[in-house]
């Protein structure tokens, strides 16, 4: 009788759903289950996901939800016929940035479970406090100013921690608990993240942070790979023992994003029939910011902002994603650590050697409808919608230049206010000369930017921000740029703005909509799974899972990418949008 081929498990814990699926070694999906909070618990007052107090800006979630969400998905995936005692591994992610409050009496739940018991019976009350934190609170206002000033400001926390203070990081979040929850905390034995709880429960003992999601915190050097003191000693009060403390509440962090931390708890041995052999590889984070907005024409719903996302694609130093919702988001696989108070670094789930940067505007598909519903409207209500916008997108000359010596337009639009630069709702345009390399702003209200305008305004701001992290192909005389563009979201099914983007940002290999499905985090995590345990001695991530990885199905390349002399011509234009966002910034009265 053939030997049965081994599974891997995937989790996905989001704001508002728990979602499970079993790969095999090839990465095939055999089965996929998933637990709604809203629609299938029962017992908790939540919408969303959440609960809510409007009066403290707070947002936060019953931990004993997900208990019973985990006990659901796996009663789900068993009743699919998945036998449990073929997988050898399992991995996860998790929401990024919420805490999980562990007591003494929860610790010693946790590795005493009774298998004919469900978890939520029995660990419901393993909690020094029975919330988290989720990515949505704003009530840390106070707590960031202190975080931004501990260390001289907010360019040496992100040099340190990879990104200024945010409401939702998990530093700030602990500081406003201590204070605010003072009885709680002194009874906490260990914190943890949303991913590293739910590796714990399948590791029956608190599992260590996950070394990409531990940069979701505010409290972790990078470089140096440890906790920072100084912002330990706020995070946790001034006394060498209360750092101490916080310390051992927090625990060490494996470098390794593929270690095993050990053989599945006997509880899920007994209760589902688990091969006591299965191994817990760190579960990685989930980020979400700014908040998700599901496009109804698209069948696409990618999440690009997130580290196990990328473990999914598998994304390869120097490939971009580029998510065009209702917000934007761009993420990047990279070598060079080059931290801002505007961006976001965090170490790579799988990859010691690389980092994730990533940017996220509040602006994206929202300006680019009000620009096309400026315009004149279709004939037929058949038409498509964008089809005139379109038009005008693709014929235009580049940033309105009559030759490449010409005077350029450079605009910037954002309908609501945006954090990228730090500005209010507005709209500003400046014409360019790339021979003076001097900016003319425009009067105050300029006409709204053209289609071709809008999109070069968006993709001009990421590869400001992104150029000095990229370079030439080996063996090549390209300028630099990235490898591959991805396309995810609802923007992704446009052709111009897929050209637009080859235009602007390059591509080496030219520009891909791509298509991981809803399940990508759970799908990465699966990934993981599979990479840590059948690697081999010194085998990468993406040397494994690349290897295996069945790109036709989830890519297709939809532009040819880098366009020899219009991608020089918009460098220019990047030096332009620089000089224009200066002007604007120095009109509020602040820098970026």
């Amino acid at each position: 009788m053939p030997t049965p081929t081994p599974l891997y498990l995937g989790f996905d814990l989001s704001t508002q759903q728990l979602k499970g699926l079993a790969v095999t070694s090839d990465l095939k999906v055999v089965q996929e289950a998933k637990f709604d909070f809203d629609a299938d618990s029962t017992g908790f007052n939540i919408k969303k996901g959440v609960i809510s107090n409007d009066e403290e800006h707070e947002v936060y979630a019953p931990v004993a939800l997900w208990l019973q969400a985990l006990d659901k998905v796996l009663q789900m995936l068993q009743d699919q016929g998945v036998d449990f005692s073929r997988v050898r591994g399992i991995s996860g992610a998790g929401q990024q940035h919420g805490s999980v409050y562990w007591s003494k009496q929860g610790e010693q739940a946790l590795s005493s479970l009774d298998q004919t018991k469900s978890l939520e019976e029995q660990l419901d009350h393993a909690f020094s406090y029975p919330f988290s934190p989720n990515w949505q609170d704003a009530s840390t206002q106070r707590e960031c100013d202190a975080f931004d000033s501990q260390l001289g400001g907010e360019d040496q926390l992100a040099l340190i921690t990879g990104s200024k203070a945010h409401h939702r990081f998990t530093g700030p979040q602990i500081l406003r608990f201590r204070q605010k929850h003072h009885l709680p905390y002194q009874e906490t034995s260990r914190i943890s993240l949303v991913s590293s709880f739910m590796a714990s429960l399948f590791l029956g003992k608190v599992a260590p942070f996950d070394i990409s999601d531990v940069c979701g915190m505010n409290l972790w050097d990078i470089k140096a790979g440890t906790w920072n003191e100084a912002l330990i000693s706020l995070a946790a009060g001034s006394s060498t023992s209360d750092s101490s403390d916080l310390k051992r509440k927090l625990g060490d962090v494996p470098e390794d994003g593929g270690a095993n931390l050990g053989p599945i708890s006997p509880y899920f041995v007994q209760r589902y029939g688990f091969n006591a052999s299965c191994a817990i590889t760190a579960f990685t984070g989930g980020t979400q910011f700014p908040p998700p907005i599901h496009i109804k024409t698209s069948p696409l719903n990618l999440s690009a902002d997130n580290p196990a996302t990328i473990l999914a694609l598998p994304l390869r130093p120097h490939d971009a994603i580029v998510s065009l919702g209702t917000s934007t988001t761009f993420l990047m696989s990279t070598p060079h650590y080059k931290p801002n108070p505007s961006v976001h670094f965090m170490n790579h789930p799988a990859t010691p050697s690389l980092y994730m940067f990533m940017l996220c505007y509040k602006n994206g598909g929202l300006a680019r409808e009000q620009i096309r519903d400026s315009l004149p409207p279709p004939t037929s209500p058949t038409d498509d919608p964008w089809a005139t916008f379109n038009h005008l997108a693709t014929t235009a000359p580049p940033l309105g230049q009559s030759d490449p010596t010409s005077a350029m337009t450079v605009s910037l639009y954002f309908p609501r206010p945006e954090i990228v630069p730090n500005v209010r709702a507005g709209n500003w345009a400046g014409t360019y000369s790339p021979l003076t390399r001097t900016l003319s702003p425009s009067p105050p209200n300029p006409p709204l930017p053209s289609p071709r305008a809008i999109l070069e305004s968006q993709l001009l701001s990421l590869r400001l921000r992104s150029h000095s992290l990229v370079s030439s192909p080996l063996n090549s005389t390209l300028p630099p740029q990235p490898r591959r563009i991805y396309l995810v979201g609802g923007g992704s099914l446009n052709g111009a703005i897929a050209q637009v983007a080859g235009e602007v940002l390059g591509g080496v290999e030219g520009v891909y909509r791509l298509d991981v499905g809803e399940n990508a985090c759970a799908l990465g995590a699966a990934y993981k799974a599979v990479w840590a345990v059948e690697r081999g001695v010194g085998e990468s991530f993406e040397e494994l899972v690349g290897g295996r990885w069945r790109e036709g199905e989830f890519a297709r390349r939809v532009d040819g990418g880098y366009k020899e002399g219009v991608f020089e011509r918009y460098g220019d234009g990047v030096v332009g949008l620089g000089l224009l966002e200066d002007e604007v910034l120095k009109g509020e009265g602040r820098g970026e």
